[in-house]
């Protein structure tokens, strides 16, 4: 396997003196180098052009394109120019509705460059949900694809969508009732032409400002400034209506930036990045990590295919690979059954699992399968730009299962009893986590209530990001999440933490995925119930589910309600809602479906 040098900027005895103390308190911070970046992203991306333009920047394996980093930065200043042509200026919020394709790779800069706010929206969000984040944010521009693709899914057309924000297509002049800030929709191609776009005149079809003679770069409307707020995101949604995140030049570019700097990326990586541009693993985990480090990154497909993952490594001889677990155990399911011949995969080294916990079980099969050995894990949340914690290539096997890792450069971490936020735990107690540093986000974008909730100002005056994580710190400083704190379940005034149960349950073979929620119970108060898929070609039974718990852990962790499904709710980036869950347990209960 090949083994890249350690980029001077990871300098290892530094970030060992930084953790050398061992800790009595659950408080820690992160090494002091290497220094934040203090810049703009794009003055960032003008020195990477410089160094590495001739390196490749992006691969968009579906479309059949590539481009270097010379060409990146001349197709985003065109891009930009087309964007000033239809009002776009800093400030403004541009939702970008795409998959992941070149088209979103070009945009991400372009918009980056003129100061304006890019704002990923779900690819599989229906025209209410548009229309509402729009509205939220008051934005100007809707960028979006003539089809979506999601993932496992035929390609849907998004008339009907447009038709619904846009009621009159054919005329001359854009009017939206809906959406009264809306000034412009700027429509991709992106169908082969199974969707007829010729009539629809109201739209700014992309390629009107996609071309121009000059590639010179734009000048912005106003002096742009490193805590600009440049991205916003919609948090995830797993246990409420997702809020949007205000994040800044500074704190997207020094995250992805120090997410690169663990995995050892240098510009001979290939990173094969399935997770979507939408989502901060793809647009920052990925495509900012990538960039400050003048690697390439490949999109295999606009949504997730596992087989169009796998071809991609083996095509591009990709030397890392992201992904949520259940992402992990797609292709790994194509290897096991012959669909994928086992070879092409020895270029991998390293990449990024997050998401959620990963199983032991699962991470010795990447190592072992596809040379994964230097997989790391990441921790984070929208609002911390997202990655906090995150392990290191060579943290030992055990660190790397039972862990999240040590804390990012320049960030601040604590334990917290979630009841007196005032009073940090010890070293091995449960409680929140809170995070402070320049990686937590400027606000939710107009709800001042929901921003005073999550971001609290200590005595020092320092603002902490309370998680909603239920975490434990060790002596050394690595972090492990040990589930949501909404999520406790409370058993006759007994504490159960839904992950351990979880991952006893994922130790079974024939057990393909898990879910465990508290449901509402007269005489406990709660109860466990667990939501189960079977592990296909296997027959497992509630009494096989409730015997392994009651053998491995203890009598009142075995799940009273055990229910069979075939799929979980999820968010965007693949997180189990278990509130959905919960109602959905709720439900089958009051029906007398339980068992």
């Amino acid at each position: 396997m090949r083994r890249l040098t350690r980029p001077r900027s990871i300098p290892r005895p530094l970030f060992a003196r930084a953790h050398q103390s061992t800790l009595t308190q659950a408080r820690t911070v992160g090494p002091k180098q290497p220094p934040l970046l203090e810049e703009t992203v794009g003055e960032n991306f003008a020195r990477i052009v410089s160094n590495h333009g001739d390196r490749p920047a992006v691969i968009s394996r579906h479309q059949n394109k590539r481009v270097t980093y010379h060409e990146l930065d001349l197709n985003s200043n065109v891009l930009a120019k087309g964007l000033q042509s239809l009002g776009v200026k800093k400030g403004d919020r541009v939702c970008v509705h795409l998959g992941n394709n070149l088209e979103f790779a070009t945009i991400t800069y372009a918009l980056f460059k003129l100061g304006a706010i890019l704002v990923p929206l779900n690819p599989a969000f229906n025209a209410t949900q548009i229309a509402s984040a729009l509205n939220h944010l008051t934005a100007t521009h809707l960028v979006i694809g003539a089809e979506t693709n999601l993932p496992f899914k035929a390609p849907r057309s998004n008339i009907p969508i447009l038709e619904a924000l846009v009621p009159d297509l054919t005329a001359s002049r854009l009017a939206s009732s809906a959406i009264p800030s809306l000034q412009s929709v700027i429509l991709l191609d992106n169908s082969a032409k199974r969707v007829d776009t010729s009539s629809l005149r109201a739209l700014t079809p992309w390629h009107t400002i996609a071309h121009d003679t000059s590639t010179s770069a734009p000048t912005p409307s106003e002096l742009l400034k490193n805590s600009d707020i440049v991205n916003i995101q919609f948090t995830s949604g797993t246990t409420s209506t997702p809020k949007a995140a205000c994040l800044s030049h500074r704190s997207i570019l020094n995250n992805g930036n120090s997410i690169g700097d663990r995995m050892l990326l240098t510009p001979s990586d290939v990173v094969v990045c399935p997770p979507p541009l939408f989502h901060c693993f793809g647009c920052i985990l990925g495509y900012m990590a990538t960039a400050t480090h003048g690697s390439a990154i490949v999109f295999p497909t606009e949504a997730f295919n596992p087989l169009a993952s796998l071809k991609a490594v083996q095509e591009e001889k990709g030397t890392a690979l992201y992904g949520v677990p259940t992402m992990f155990l797609a292709c790994l399911d194509l290897i096991a059954d012959g669909t994928v011949p086992h070879e092409g995969f020895q270029y991998l080294r390293t990449g990024i699992a997050a998401g959620s916990s990963v199983p032991a079980e699962l991470m010795r099969k990447l190592h072992k399968v596809l040379n994964l050995t230097e997989l790391t894990i990441c921790y984070g949340m929208t609002e911390t730009s997202p990655v906090s914690c995150m392990t290191t290539t060579d943290d030992p096997l055990e660190k790397r299962i039972s862990t999240v890792g040590r804390l990012l450069p320049h960030v601040e971490a604590k334990v917290v009893d979630p009841f007196d936020h005032n009073r940090i735990l010890n070293i091995g107690e449960r409680g929140e986590l809170a995070v402070n540093g320049y990686l937590v986000m400027k606000e939710y974008w107009a709800q001042p209530d929901k921003t005073d909730e999550a971001m609290l100002t200590d005595e020092q005056g320092k603002i902490w990001m309370h998680t909603g994580d239920e975490a434990i710190m060790d002596a050394e400083g690595y972090v492990s999440i040990t589930g949501r704190i909404k999520d406790l379940i409370i058993r006759g005034g007994e504490n159960i933490h839904p992950l351990e149960i979880e991952n006893c349950l994922y130790g079974n073979p024939k057990v393909g995925d898990v879910s465990v929620v508290g449901l509402p119970d007269e005489k406990y108060g709660e109860v466990v119930a667990a939501f189960m898929i079977q592990r296909k070609g296997e027959n497992l039974t509630t009494e096989d589910v409730r015997s392994w718990v009651r053998e491995k852990l203890s009598h009142h962790l075995v799940p009273k309600y055990v229910f069979w499904v075939d799929e979980y709710p999820k968010t965007a980036s693949g997180k189990i809602q278990k509130f959905l869950l919960r109602a959905e347990g709720s439900k089958l209960i009051t029906e007398g479906k339980g068992t």
